[in-house]
């Protein structure tokens, strides 16, 4: 078996699920399962729709209405034919999103959250499956849901591998599934979602739990790159990396590979391909056992949006650790998620990420012990491998808030 993810990016838009059939004629399509994001920015909207719901109902339904909209435009470029029945199908799908907010009486918003935003992945291999049927590839529809089981922390939940091996064990491998990336199910059926750019996860759960041969993701670029082009302008293809060089990689913010993806794939050396969609008979980056990255030079990351803070003690005591605990305690309780460490005898400086929202409620609480020094919006920059050159590329023009070196990798928090 091999896994081929597809993300957002590949089918925005009719062209895009056009190109991916193309893809899949060119390099073949047997013996595979496609795991498949939602449609373009789909996610976003879908998070709108959230928001809305929480925040502002009036705006509701015209989240509802151009989500709908979006999606009808591409099966009319598809089906040409509004009586094809996968209108039906999906109109049945909206009714379910529609049919939870009304009864919904839950006031947590990751469940809520979760409970909606995945049917955004329901709708793209809805229509996906029904367009590979209309151009004659034969394909089973499967709802991810019924394989991937996972705990009750939505948003970020822990996957029940035994259950999962159990059910995955069941597919038929016989014909070309489709399926969903980014979902799983609780123990009572309810959608949990596996985190923002969860479809790479979703593929390497499958792949381990089907013995794959291999696992490609398909993206808008060559393969893995040193830097991400939005952010930098000289970029260079890496054609191999070794699992543990990925794994530092993602664990520092690379966009390309979802950080929890790779440890499944290296327990059973299934290698990783990151491919083009838009160049698929590309050589592309490999993942797996052996050099450590080729070509070997420096590797820039970014994550932006991030939050440093820097702790004291009131009475100028160390931060020592019982402190430390009850920091962490408190991270892990408002699920906020460390980036970067460095403390000193009565100081803790801390890089965070605040994208679940905790960081008001955290400040609060933080303050009741410490002294607490703040700084939002700032970027957390990682060069793997660096060099002087490297260094100073990021040093001119900014800020530098914190600085951080060990012998491979250099952080630097700048405003």
């Amino acid at each position: 078996m091999r896994v081929f993810k597809f993300g957002g990016a590949s089918v925005k838009d009719a062209e895009g699920v056009r190109n991916l059939v193309k893809v899949l004629n060119e390099v073949g399509h047997k013996d595979t399962i496609l795991v498949v994001s939602a449609m373009g920015k789909t996610t976003n909207a879908m998070e709108d729709i959230v928001n809305s719901y929480f925040k502002n109902k009036l705006e509701l339904a015209a989240h509802m209405n151009d989500m709908i909209a979006y999606h009808e435009a591409i099966m009319l470029d598809l089906f040409a034919n509004a009586q094809h029945p996968v209108f039906k199908k999906v109109k049945v799908l909206v009714d379910e999103i529609n049919g939870f907010l009304a009864w919904n009486k839950s006031p947590n918003y990751n469940f809520v959250y979760d409970q909606v935003v995945g049917y955004g992945e329901l709708i793209s291999t809805t229509i996906l499956s029904a367009y590979l049927q209309e151009v004659g590839i034969a394909n089973t529809w499967l709802d991810v849901r019924e394989y991937i089981k996972t705990d009750t922390s939505y948003r970020d939940p822990v996957i029940q591998w035994e259950k999962t091996k159990e059910r995955v064990a069941n597919i038929d491998q016989g014909i070309l599934n489709i399926t969903q990336g980014f979902l799983g199910s609780d123990d009572n059926n309810f959608t949990v979602t596996l985190g923002r750019e969860g479809s790479d996860y979703t593929a390497a759960i499958l792949a381990y739990c089907l013995n794959a041969e291999s696992v490609t993701i398909w993206k808008d670029v060559p393969g893995v790159l040193n830097a991400d082009p939005r952010y930098f302008k000289e970029t260079q293809l890496l054609h191999k990396i070794s699992y543990r060089e990925a794994i530092e990689l993602a664990f520092y913010g690379a966009s390309v590979i979802h950080p929890k993806t790779l440890q499944p794939l290296q327990r059973k050396e299934i290698p990783l391909n990151v491919k083009s969609f838009l160049s698929p008979l590309g050589a592309g980056t490999t993942v797996g056992k052996g050099t450590a990255i080729s070509p070997k030079v420096p590797c820039f990351i970014v994550k932006k949006n991030q939050v440093l803070m820097k702790l004291s003690s009131l009475d100028f005591s160390f931060i020592v650790e019982n402190n430390i605990s009850e920091i962490f305690k408190l991270f892990h309780d408002h699920q906020i998620k460390v980036d970067l460490i460095q403390n000193s005898a009565i100081s803790f400086s801390v890089c965070v990420d605040n994208k679940f929202g905790g960081l008001e409620a955290l400040l609060g609480q933080l303050q009741r012990k410490f002294k607490v020094v703040h700084h939002e919006n700032v970027s957390l920059y990682t060069i793997r491998h660096f060099n002087a050159k490297a260094l100073e590329s990021l040093q001119n023009g900014h800020e530098i808030l914190l600085e951080q070196r060990g012998k491979e990798t250099v952080q630097l928090v700048v405003k």
